[in-house]
């Protein structure tokens, strides 16, 4: 009997170290299955992050690239816009160059115009003459400003002289004073073109015209003329409907207009 089981101990002795080392080979096989799954997961995951960051990283060239090209169009787009400028810039300079030359050559005739438009003043019937002066001395004044165009002051200086050419062509009535024989009235004057230019006193009611020829002031009987001037300024007022009316052009005799 002891022999039996002798064997059979010593049988199960060597059979359990070998099925207990087979275990732990297997546990290690299934630890190292294990490692190396979570090392594929991390790695995998590495790739994951590493691809989105790529396609991140491209779309962003993409929009850079859209943003360079247009950039390059916008650039392209300046340098269309400074080569008509500077083409404007020439333009301008020589604009520049011809009217200073211009203004050269204006300035002193627009001097030219405004004596000669004195003189004419000077000369002519006396109807609004301080108006008249006015305007001349306000020409010359302007004519020292350098905050005003030049443009401008030959507007004033051609202005001033149509004033003048309608004067020639316009009947009108006012009031001012009459200076006669060293006295000074009141009066209404009666202008008619520059044909001819009388008077009738405030208050007395004598009457005269502009001797252009002596130039001097003539005095009128009061029959006929102080009834045709006061018709005549009737008329000047468009107080009646117009018609003619007679003047006095010299001392000898009277004109039908």
């Amino acid at each position: 009997m002891t022999r039996i089981i002798g064997p059979a101990l010593a049988a199960l002795t060597l059979l359990l170290p070998a099925g207990l080392h087979g275990q732990d080979t297997l546990k290690r096989v299934e630890d190292a299955g294990v490692a190396r799954t979570e090392e594929g997961v991390t790695a995998q995951g590495r790739i994951n992050d590493i691809s989105s960051r790529s396609r991140e990283l491209l779309d962003e060239y993409r929009a850079q690239l859209k943003l360079v090209e247009s950039l390059e169009t916008y650039i392209e787009l300046l340098d269309d816009q400074l080569t008509g400028q500077a083409q404007e810039i020439s333009t301008l300079e020589t604009s520049v160059t011809e009217v200073a030359s211009v203004e050269r050559q204006i300035l002193p005739l627009m001097t030219r115009m405004i004596d000669s438009l004195e003189n004419f003043v000077a000369l002519d019937a006396p109807f609004l003459i301080d108006e008249r002066r006015d305007r001349v001395s306000n020409l010359r004044a302007l004519m020292s400003r350098s905050d005003v165009t030049v443009a401008e002051k030959s507007r004033r200086v051609f202005e001033a002289y149509q004033i003048e050419t309608d004067y020639g062509r316009t009947i009108e009535a006012y009031t001012a004073k009459l200076e006669l024989d060293g006295s000074s009235f009141d009066a209404e004057f009666l202008r008619i073109g520059r044909v001819n230019l009388m008077y009738r006193t405030v208050g007395s009611g004598d009457v005269g015209y502009w001797n252009s020829v002596d130039r001097r002031w003539e005095p009128l009987g009061n029959t006929p003329w102080r009834r045709l001037i006061d018709r005549g300024l009737q008329v000047a007022r468009q107080e009646v409907a117009p018609e003619l009316i007679s003047a006095a052009l010299n001392p000898a005799g009277v004109e039908q207009l």
